[in-house]
């Protein structure tokens, strides 16, 4: 599923820089955010994000924050939460939110590559439900 479309989210510079080549290296389109801020600034306005990769620890909006605004907004669009400062409660509060993984920093690479392979496709399953829902409505087609 290396077609996916990512935004990376995370006040690391480096990290982001680093991130992105070595994901497009595997054929993934990347968008990188600095803030939080700027990740829903980006989500607004690039309908195609599937997967966001997405920073607990950040000044200003935190990740959790990101993560309940991401939800309330765009409830298909899957993140998978990375941390340095992992915290069993943080790992919780993001799962019970909504977040379709949760990862240490620094990850696996291989690892990375296939929780967002599985939640790309969590959500185009479920877009294709939504589609097929609006069609038998639309036809009045009965299951």
């Amino acid at each position: 599923m290396s077609d996916a479309n990512i935004l990376l989210v995370d006040d690391e510079q480096p990290f982001v820089e680093t991130m992105t080549k070595r994901l497009e290296k595997r054929n993934y389109k990347v968008n990188a955010a600095f803030s939080g801020y700027d990740a829903i600034k980006i989500l607004e306005k690039e309908s195609q994000v599937e997967v966001v990769i997405l920073d607990v620890k950040m000044p200003g909006k935190d990740g959790i924050g990101v993560l309940q605004e991401i939800k309330q907004k765009y409830p298909l669009i899957e993140v998978i939460m990375l941390t340095g400062h992992a915290t069993v409660e943080s790992a919780i509060q993001g799962m019970k939110l909504g977040a379709y993984d949760y990862l240490m920093k620094p990850c696996d690479m291989n690892e990375l590559v296939a929780k967002v392979d599985e939640a790309t496709g969590k959500k185009r399953a479920h877009e294709e439900k939504i589609v097929e829902a609006r069609m038998k409505r639309i036809t009045g087609t009965r299951i």
